[in-house]
């Protein structure tokens, strides 16, 4: 699962904020299938999704959207 952005500061500070929850996460480039206005996205395991969107929405972030790759292997946003 990702979590895509569309601003650098807001990735960089959940970043942070997943971290200090001790969230195992991984930044890398946002994919294009996925329109952004950040470059940066952060990957989590799918077990970390009800803590990672208690964080955002506690914290704040602001967020593209959640995305999970379907059957298909292609990204969809899950917070629609």
């Amino acid at each position: 699962m990702l979590i895509a952005f569309d601003s650098t500061q807001q990735a960089l500070r959940a970043e942070m904020l997943l971290e200090y929850a001790d969230i195992e996460i991984d930044l890398f480039p946002t994919p294009k299938e996925i329109t952004a206005g950040c470059a940066l996205s952060i990957q989590f395991p799918p077990d970390a999704l009800n803590e990672v969107q208690d964080i955002i929405r506690q914290e704040q972030v602001e967020i593209r959207g959640i995305f999970a790759l379907n059957d298909n292997q292609i990204y969809v946003n899950i917070e629609d």
